[in-house]
């Protein structure tokens, strides 16, 4: 399969469309750089023989070997793989693996085209099919842009003063179609060879225009991708895997966009444009669901390292908060086998979670990220904020005073509490640390948004009749 090397050479090759505190950048920019390395282990470790497993499958179109992150889930296992795969790779890379995005838009485009089509007899399944085989051939490393920036949100898309704060369909053409608008939050997509773009709400009858799905290369003509990047603080000295990794996050703006009609999912199909919408959301947050609790698995490493470092691994307050890290990690992760081994067929093949435990292990997992920072941070003490830059440890005079005065247990060097401290502090107290909480918090859809799912598909019904039969009410 292809390697990590043709995805960097990629990238390197593709058009310069990328902006970073107004100076244009080519995709291999240093501030770019945490985002290609993360993306590029999911690439490499196909091969390792620890990871290929789960991170490989087998085309349900073609037959052939192809990565996961390529994948089309068919059955019940397709789903807790990769569940699994995506916690064990943020596990690897230390945070976000990114890559899920643009698998979870092309599980939902499975569906939702082949639905279109049976209602209206459009060719859009087909299209779409013939998109995967290349998507999958090459090994395509895509993103998924969905958040509209919605100008006034009291009203609906065609109500705007401007119409372009929905991305919408402003011509159709015989070779293809205009787009014109703007998603924010686009996670990657710098790092992205494709950008596969997705409704963002329900539309009604008269928002056509804004049901309209499709995907384009990242570098397209009419596309400016305006980046904020963020990562661990560069080191000199103690070099480790969490200083190469990082994010970067993009407002992709639509510029009168050409999208030919090969690579167009949805025109026009208002009703299908909400459901798209959903069912990428569904997607994602079962995603969420190996992603979080990967996380989470280094968050109580390094609260049970610090405390053993420090001398207290056994300690009654120690033990308590771990147990409670240990707690939300893995009803969350239950939370997500739950919903795959609970998901359906859909009449396309795919398999889709189910609705109720993939949004309520993905609420749990949001209302929870503080309390994990809260807890590394009460364990870590003040050190991981007030840390001395890496340079003061090898100054000749100051550096010896700093590792004497760094030491906590005697059975661990100096070096190894300073890598320690200095994986914490990038961790809870950095621009890089704020991201991922609030991403924690909102990446695929924020709390309110579960509740929302879970109320919607919950059988309150049911629950009100048990309580008439007990209580003796006629039905």
């Amino acid at each position: 399969m292809r390697t990590s090397q043709d995805y960097r050479e990629k990238l390197k090759s593709m058009r310069q469309n990328v902006y970073i505190d107004g100076q244009l950048v080519t995709r291999d920019d240093p501030r770019l750089v945490g985002g290609v390395n993360i993306m590029a282990a999911t690439l490499d470790l196909a091969t390792d023989p620890e990871f290929e497993p789960l991170l490989t499958a087998t085309s349900h179109v073609t037959g052939e070997k192809i990565n996961r992150f390529c994948h089309i889930h068919q059955n019940v296992d397709d789903l807790m793989k990769k569940q699994e795969m995506t916690r064990k790779l943020c596990g690897r890379v230390g945070g976000c693996v990114a890559r899920c995005m643009g698998i979870d838009a092309m599980n939902a485009l499975s569906v939702i085209t082949y639905m279109a089509d049976d209602a209206n007899k459009t060719e859009y399944y087909p299209r779409w099919l013939e998109y995967l085989k290349w998507f999958q051939k090459n090994n395509v490393v895509g993103c998924c842009a969905q958040t509209d920036v919605k100008g006034d949100r009291s009203k609906r898309p065609h109500q705007q003063a401007d119409p372009d704060l929905y991305l919408r369909i402003i011509e159709r053409k015989k070779d293809g179609i205009i787009v014109r608008g703007a998603k924010a939050h686009n996670s990657y997509a710098p790092n992205a060879e494709e950008i596969i773009v997705t409704p963002t709400r329900f539309l009604t009858k008269e928002e056509g225009d804004w049901a309209v799905a499709f995907a384009i290369p990242g570098d397209a003509k009419g596309v400016h991708q305006v980046i904020r990047p963020a990562a661990p603080r560069p080191r000199k000295y103690l070099k480790a895997p969490i200083a190469e990794i990082g994010g970067a996050d993009s407002l992709t703006i639509f510029d009168d966009t050409f999208v030919p009609w090969d690579r167009v999912f949805l025109c026009g199909e208002a009703p299908f444009g909400g459901q798209l919408a959903l069912l990428f959301a569904l997607y994602h947050r079962h995603s969420y669901t190996g992603c979080k609790p990967g996380m989470a698995d280094v968050m109580m490493g390094a609260a049970a390292l610090v405390a053993e470092y420090n001398g207290v691994p056994r300690a009654d307050h120690v033990r308590d908060k771990l147990a409670d890290m240990i707690a939300v990690a893995e009803l969350v992760y239950a939370g997500g086998i739950a919903s795959a081994v609970k998901s359906q067929k859909s009449p396309s093949g795919t398999q889709i979670p189910d609705v109720v435990f993939a949004n309520v292990a993905r609420y749990h997992a949001g209302v929870n990220v503080y309390h994990e920072y809260e807890v590394l941070a009460d364990l870590a003490g003040g050190l991981s904020a007030t840390l001395p830059p890496e340079g003061d440890f090898y100054h000749e005079q100051i550096g010896p005073l700093l590792n004497k005065y760094i030491m906590r247990s005697p059975s661990v060097s100096a070096e190894d509490q300073h890598r320690l401290y200095r994986y914490i502090s990038d961790t809870i107290c950095s621009g890089h640390a704020g991201v991922m909480q609030i991403a924690g918090i909102h990446g695929g859809g924020s709390p309110i948004m579960e509740k929302i799912a879970i109320m919607g598909q919950y059988d309150i019904e049911s629950k009100k009749k048990l309580v008439k039969y007990l209580a003796g009410i006629k039905q």
